[in-house]
């Protein structure tokens, strides 16, 4: 079973998930993600940091949402040690629904294209493909989604 709470960024639960996140990154893409990404940009008004738990209380994902607009979130820093089944489509689950509940009717996010795990992963939960938005836009490799969360 796991849980998914809020959760302060700067814990060291989150600090140690970050890091692994930032190593993995770095091996399949070359860049950690760290640039695009800050503790503080998740815990300002309508932000959002979780931590997914297994049922012994280890840390064992995270995921943030940040305001991109008025009514359009960006999904970040989405990990999971793939310990277990499930620890990603938790997260999600939750940050889509923490997202409607705080007024936002779209999720935004981006990975690059050959992070194939990430894109299948969004791709199978509903998340299209979109034109590149902010500092990832004329950037070939990355890739960007949305979700409507109206429907």
């Amino acid at each position: 079973m796991i849980t998914v709470e809020k959760a302060d960024p700067s814990a060291p639960d989150s600090l140690d998930l970050i890091e692994k996140l930032s190593a993995e990154l770095a091996a399949i893409t070359g860049d950690s993600g760290k640039r695009h990404f800050t503790a503080e940009s998740v815990q300002g008004e309508r932000s959002l940091w979780v931590v997914a738990r297994n049922k012994q209380g280890h840390a064992v994902g995270c995921g943030a949402i940040r305001p991109l607009a008025n009514d359009i979130a960006e999904v970040k820093r989405m990990f999971s040690d793939r310990s277990s089944a499930g620890i990603g489509n938790a997260l999600l689950t939750f940050l889509e629904s923490s997202a409607k509940r705080m007024g936002y009717h779209a999720l935004w996010l981006e990975t690059r294209r050959i992070n194939r795990r990430a894109v299948e992963f969004y791709s199978k939960n509903g998340y299209s493909v979109i034109e590149n938005y902010g500092p990832y836009s004329g950037r070939d490799e990355a890739v960007c989604f949305a979700k409507n969360l109206q429907g």
